[in-house]
């Protein structure tokens, strides 16, 4: 029901955009977020909008260089990712919560997408 996309090899210094569409729920009920895991690491926080894409939340490492937004008429979450680092190499994850209001806590969120691998060369 969630399906992110938008993910491939950059080079540090390079823009990526994810998506993340949800279907079959109304979008505009749920906060939205997203979170990473890279190997050998906890899931990490990165970024919660709540429904109508107000009042974003970042994680400290991604703060200044992503954007977390979501277009209700398409059902769709976005996050723009710039001066990528090499260690924001992960695969990401976009979330949907029933609390509609930004939650930065991944025990919050109910619904998962199948994630999407950003990888980020020095």
């Amino acid at each position: 029901q969630l399906q992110a996309s938008g993910g491939g090899l950059v080079q540090a210094g390079s823009s990526l955009r994810l998506s993340c569409a949800l279907s079959g729920r109304m979008f505009s009920s749920y906060g939205m977020g997203w979170f990473r895991q890279s190997p050998g690491r906890a899931r990490e926080f990165v970024a919660a909008t709540d429904w109508s894409g107000g009042l974003p939340y970042y994680g400290d490492s991604v703060k200044g260089r992503f954007t977390i937004s979501r277009d209700n008429a398409k059902n769709t979450v976005y996050l723009q990712m710039n001066s990528l680092k090499p260690e924001d190499t992960a695969i990401y994850y976009c979330a949907a919560s029933r609390i509609i209001m930004a939650t930065t806590s991944s025990r919050n969120y109910h619904y998962w997408g199948q994630g999407t691998q950003v990888t980020v060369s020095s």
